[in-house]
């Protein structure tokens, strides 16, 4: 699983700040309940800190899916690759030249 470091790493440390852990003990494949014993209102807490982190919005049907640390940044980096595509570029409308009568 391909993951973007510094997205991983900040989600490892708010991790880590949670569970008073270093973060570098925090592995990808780690599940959130059973391997780092979050309980239902520690993962809400903890998607709490990674949308301030990120500044987004995780909706409360996309949380069933979030059960490992990998799911997490996976989902995060998904999230900021659809906010930080660029809007398409609008060509300016062609400016019509008014044509010139012919003098005789």
């Amino acid at each position: 699983m391909a993951t973007d470091p510094t997205i991983s790493l900040k989600i490892r440390t708010a991790l880590g700040e949670y569970l008073k852990r270093d973060p570098a003990t925090i592995l990808i494949r780690q599940h959130l309940r059973d391997d780092l014993g979050l309980d239902s209102m520690a993962v809400i807490e903890l998607l709490y800190r990674i949308e301030e982190a990120f500044d987004l919005q995780i909706p409360d049907q996309d949380l069933v899916g979030l059960t490992s640390v990998g799911h997490v940044v996976s989902y995060v980096e998904k999230r900021l690759k659809k906010t930080a595509s660029p809007a398409p570029i609008k060509k300016p409308a062609k400016q019509h030249k008014p044509k010139s009568k012919k003098k005789s």
